[in-house]
């Protein structure tokens, strides 16, 4: 198993690694990181915003060091900062120079080194290995990696190894492919050798922009190392390049929150396309998750899951409807707490009615049932749009084809009328409630779709646990996820949903997904002093947080992707800036994959499986890409987004936009 326990949460036991006076690992608390973005050659801007950083909450921060001049400037900005009072270990963040790295582990408490580019240089070749040549590389890296090895062990400095899975060698790509175990070795390799010098001041990572193979990654190092070794050493948890705003924190939340809901992770970062301040609160949120934690009653306990949780596979369900078997996830729009269904609040949802023409417009985000409760609309809806009300409500339906009973457990087992397709809400936290219902469902399945929620505080763990039931007894109902969130601003509410139902999609459970809060007592963000994404109304957060979701966990695809890297003192354009003005001209490019990447060494590895590629090739100069493919080298970046939009066109990716 990859975890203590798929039902209490408990941490992961790991080794304790010192950097400088910080302690990190399994009997101290989860530590918060992020990046700088500054040149490390100009050391005061690096010396202010490492301080904004420290004072947001960060517990380490990191510094690039791509060459020599950069390794040695750490000490001015070590001495700076000290000088200030500011004694948070720095850490270097080190690609391709070896050397640079040896001079840096005398200077800072800690050097970061990428495995898939420390000794290695990526040329996306399909080499052919025998063991004996295979053998022989791993000697060659020996070499290479030892001194650093030996210098850190000298002066007490912490090591990450820190695998991304778009920079994996192409002699790891050879023999593994681009996989999650591809990742696995590629650090264990690095591991092996610092094992061999008694070295063990050392976490491990196991970066993508994909939360799925990222989460896979960290799971089978776990197993990996717990089966070789007897034991684990810290990790680092996070989702590189996850983008900004909205995106940016769902897919880090999905990846990161997916793991520590097992006591995995020691440490975190969000990695965000914004300045890195402000990744600080979105750590802080979900570490306070899992430090205020409440166990509640003990759940079942779940020994081997009935599905592989290193490798993704949907649960079988029985289609019902347009929900289940092969068919992409539904999403619910949560309406109880409206007075009354609205024209307005349906375009918050996707639907947008035009009284000109009597017609409606339908978006690619648009909710495909909402839940009304003792409500039904008070005008037609339009076809693609159903309604979930309560049993008694439903009776009275004019339309008894685009309106389904939402039953208790306990009514559906004893009413007499029903619908084709009927929907039972299950509490999985309730321990008599999911016993009594076991058998029922087992007697009769066609028809109904269970929509899953928990009141446990394990809510999680207990839905995975009711669900894994269901594969054991061979149930074949389809899935809602219902996920309702009780925080107090709409921060940590995204933080919540993305965590919960993510972690649950990511290990394929779930054929839809129904958000739920109560608008009436989220704080508005001028009183609470946070700041969030605007969104016009309740409805729309939701509406978009759902689809967002689906779309990180890759099960259904609505809009564009944008793969983007956070920006650190390698970038050679305005990262922000330029996001913005992709995104502007690209936003509707439904299932299309863009990577904005500001050097080459976040450039045609860190991709990963994006379609087309933006990377920074120079000053003022930009470097597109299609696939892997180079397809226009050092374009002025005056004029890179028409040259990109230029690409698209000539790809067969461009649509124009819908006026």
């Amino acid at each position: 198993m990859y975890c203590e326990s798929l039902t209490a949460y408990r941490r992961l036991p790991t080794r304790t690694v010192s950097v400088g006076q910080l302690l990190i690992g399994s009997a101290h608390p989860i530590r918060i990181q992020t990046m700088t973005t500054t040149d490390t050659m100009d050391t005061l801007a690096t010396v202010e915003q490492a301080i904004r950083c420290i004072e947001a909450g960060a517990a380490l921060v990191r510094i690039t060091a791509p060459s020599k001049n950069e390794a040695e400037n750490l000490k001015n900005i070590r001495d700076e900062l000290h000088r200030r009072g500011y004694f948070t270990p720095l850490v270097a963040d080190i690609h391709f120079t070896p050397n640079a790295a040896e001079i840096a582990a005398r200077i800072v408490e800690k050097v970061r080194i990428n495995p898939g580019n420390y000794v290695d240089k990526k040329k996306f070749d399909l080499l052919e290995y025998t063991d004996e040549a295979y053998a022989a590389e791993i000697e060659r890296i020996r070499e290479r990696f030892t001194p650093l090895v030996r210098i850190c062990r000298e002066h007490g400095t912490a090591m990450r190894i820190g695998t991304n899975h778009g920079s994996l060698s192409d002699r790891i790509m050879s023999r593994y492919g681009d996989t999650p175990i591809g990742m696995v070795e590629s650090a264990m390799e690095f591991l092996r050798i610092a094992r061999s010098e008694d070295y063990h001041n050392i976490v491990l990572s196991m970066k993508s922009s994909n939360p799925l193979v990222m989460v896979q990654a960290y799971r089978l190092l776990v197993a990996h190392m717990q089966e070789e070794f007897g034991e684990c050493y810290p990790l680092h948890l996070g989702v590189t390049e996850a983008g900004d705003g909205e995106d940016g924190r769902i897919k880090s939340a999905i990846g990161i929150g997916t793991l520590l809901e097992d006591g995995i992770g020691d440490t975190i970062r969000v990695s965000l396309t914004e300045d890195p301040e402000f990744e600080i609160p979105v750590c802080k949120d979900l570490v306070n998750r899992y430090e205020q934690i409440t166990t509640g009653t003990p759940l079942p306990t779940l020994g081997t899951p009935p599905y592989s949780p290193f490798t993704y596979a949907r649960r079988h369900t029985l289609p019902t409807g347009n929900i289940g078997g092969r068919q992409v996830p539904v999403v619910v729009a949560d309406f109880m707490p409206d007075d009354q269904v609205t024209y307005t609040a349906l375009e918050a949802a996707g639907y947008n009615y035009n009284a000109t023409t009597d017609k409606w417009h339908i978006g690619d985000a648009a909710a495909d049932y909402i839940y009304t409760a003792d409500k039904l609309p008070p005008f037609d809806l339009p076809g693609t749009l159903k309604v979930i009300c309560d049993p008694l409500t439903w009776e009275r339906a004019a339309d008894p084809a685009a309106c389904f009973p939402l039953f208790t457990a306990g009514a559906f087992a004893v009413t007499a009328k029903k619908s084709h397709l009927n929907f039972i809400s299950v509490d999985a936290g309730d321990a008599v409630q999911t016993e009594q219902l076991m058998p029922l469902l087992q007697q009769e399945q066609a028809g109904i779709v269970l929509c899953v929620y928990s009141t446990h505080p394990r809510s999680m763990a207990s839905i995975r646990r009711f669900l894994a039931g269901l594969m054991e007894l061979g149930i074949g109902c389809p899935v809602i996820i219902a996920i309702e969130s009780h925080n107090s601003t709409i921060d940590e509410q995204l933080i919540h949903f993305s965590a919960e139902a993510g972690a649950l999609f990511t290990d394929g459970f779930g054929d839809g997904i129904w958000l739920m809060n109560d608008p009436k007592k989220i704080v508005n963000a001028k009183v609470s002093g946070r700041t969030y994404l605007p969104t016009k109304s309740n409805h729309q957060f939701l509406n978009n947080t759902a689809f967002s979701i689906l779309q990180a966990v890759r099960t259904r695809i609505s809009k564009t992707e944008y793969i983007s890297c956070p920006s650190c003192g390698r970038t050679l354009f305005d990262l922000q800036e330029t996001t913005a003005m992709i995104r502007a001209v690209t936003h509707h490019l439904k299932g299309v994959k863009i990577a904005i990447m500001g050097c080459i060494v976040n450039g045609p590895g860190e991709m990963a499986d994006a379609d087309f590629g933006y990377v920074g090739s120079g000053p003022g100069k930009i470097t597109l890409y299609r696939g892997k493919e180079v397809v226009k080298r050092n374009i002025d970046s005056a004029v890179a987004v028409d040259e990109l939009v230029l690409l698209l066109k000539d790809s067969n990716a461009w649509v124009d936009p819908v006026a």
